[in-house]
């Protein structure tokens, strides 16, 4: 055997028994970036992008940018008699639409964040409390907590765990969120 032979062998082997550093085996995964544009909501901007740096702080498996073209979920404003709502596969796909009557009356980066909330995989739950995001105007008006809980924000870790695949909310769904007009 030859002494190149014998090195590349014996480093070959080195590299199969000896464990992996820890730079190595520390890799974190990376975070499925969901692209938003908020361009078509010109008057909650700013709210918008208050509630996606909320989740952004609160989970790490998902994580929302805002771009102006390309974007899978997109920001609409209006009046509408329904009120605020979110049509979403709850894949990071979809449109938000933030209704005027209703950001007059409720804490509008709640209602961005909440709405945001329906396009990452979770439902309604009118009945809980304050603390509870997705309670969404069940608490009422003097309701302003704009962050998921930890129960909230682990649903949204589980969901996001393998990118989009892990999340198995139905298709085209419309979640209207129930706010007193």
């Amino acid at each position: 055997m030859s002494r190149r032979n014998f090195v590349m062998g014996a480093v070959a082997l080195a590299a199969a028994v000896l464990p992996l550093t820890a730079g190595m085996a520390s890799a974190a995964p990376t975070a499925t970036v969901v692209y938003y544009n908020a361009s078509g909501a010109p008057t909650f901007q700013s709210a918008i992008a208050s509630g996606a740096a909320n989740w952004n702080r609160a989970v790490s498996n998902v994580q929302l940018r805002s771009r102006t073209s390309g974007a899978t979920l997109r920001y609409t404003e209006g009046n509408d008699p329904r009120g605020s709502y979110a049509q979403t596969n709850g894949h990071g796909s979809g449109t938000i639409f933030i209704d005027y009557t209703q950001a007059r009356q409720y804490d509008v980066v709640r209602i961005a964040a909440h709405e945001t909330g329906h396009a990452l995989g979770l439902p309604d739950h009118y009945s809980g409390p304050c603390s509870e995001l997705m309670s969404g105007g069940g608490p009422g008006t003097s309701c302003h907590n704009a962050n998921p809980n930890a129960t909230e924000a682990a649903r949204v870790q589980r969901l996001w765990a393998n990118g989009l695949a892990a999340n198995s909310a139905p298709s085209n769904t419309i979640y209207e969120t129930v706010y007193a007009k």
